[in-house]
């Protein structure tokens, strides 16, 4: 464990990382520890960094980076032909009614927001479908919980909080597509209150990049991460819990 982030793999040509919630992807700030990208560079040195995927800021999870320009084409050739299994983690307001699911709704820009970065489904929209499967229902006292596995078939901004969300269960935390999308506007001025911060449970919206699979240079590539203490307390510290497995 290095104290810029996991390290998952690490061989010449790739670096795999479970990134912190809350820790943006891109440089914001001149502090070199502010974005993952400043923690790689201080890890690797000068030379040349890829990123081939990339996670909200409030997304923790497996993050790849390729170390090589010749990684980086090979990588984003598998990326680009959907030769990528995804899997991640959610807990979600409501008892998710069905143990499995597909949600397949385009996805665009919300143009009744005020939230420029914000997309919704409509019906012009780009082609997104997400597979899901209940892990665990369970109960505490701010409410009725979803434990979810999800899996994307595509890759669109945003493209698990909107879907869940638009099939009425919002992701825990989640500050633009959860209970009240104001939240999003006074989080980035410091301005939410005590109140508001109840209400959103948590300081990180409740998703997970869990797991990467691919088949790249005759090997088969299973990278796994493990959640973050604040994702796995919420779902042990249970006070009335009725385990109602999906799988």
């Amino acid at each position: 464990m290095s104290d810029l982030f996991e390290i998952l793999h690490e061989d010449d040509s790739l670096l795999a990382v479970n990134k912190p919630a809350g820790l943006v992807c891109h440089p914001t700030k001149t502090d070199a520890r502010s974005s993952l990208a400043g923690r790689v560079r201080l890890h690797l040195g000068d030379g040349p960094v890829h990123f081939i995927n990339r996670l909200d800021r409030e997304t923790s999870g497996i993050v790849l980076l390729a170390k090589t320009d010749e990684a980086a084409r090979e990588l984003r050739r598998v990326w680009e032909a959907r030769e990528v299994t995804k899997t991640y983690w959610a807990i979600v307001h409501g008892n998710v009614a069905d143990d499995t699911g597909s949600i397949d709704a385009p996805l665009g820009p919300d143009e009744g927001s005020e939230v420029v970065v914000k997309d919704c489904v409509r019906p012009d929209g780009a082609s997104a479908k997400t597979q899901y499967r209940v892990h665990w229902r369970f109960t505490r006292a701010e409410g009725d919980f979803t434990w979810l596995h999800l899996q994307p078939e595509t890759g669109r901004k945003h493209q698990l909080r909107i879907h869940l969300n638009h099939l009425g269960y919002p992701i825990v935390g989640d500050k633009l597509y959860g209970l009240d999308e104001s939240w999003y506007l006074k989080f980035a001025k410091d301005e939410l209150t005590a109140s508001e911060w109840q209400k959103l449970i948590l300081k990180n919206q409740a998703l997970h990049a869990r797991e990467l699979r691919l088949h790249w240079r005759a090997a088969d590539w299973i990278f796994e991460a493990e959640p973050e203490d604040e994702f796995v307390d919420f779902i042990e510290t249970i006070e009335s819990a009725e385990n109602l497995r999906g799988d």
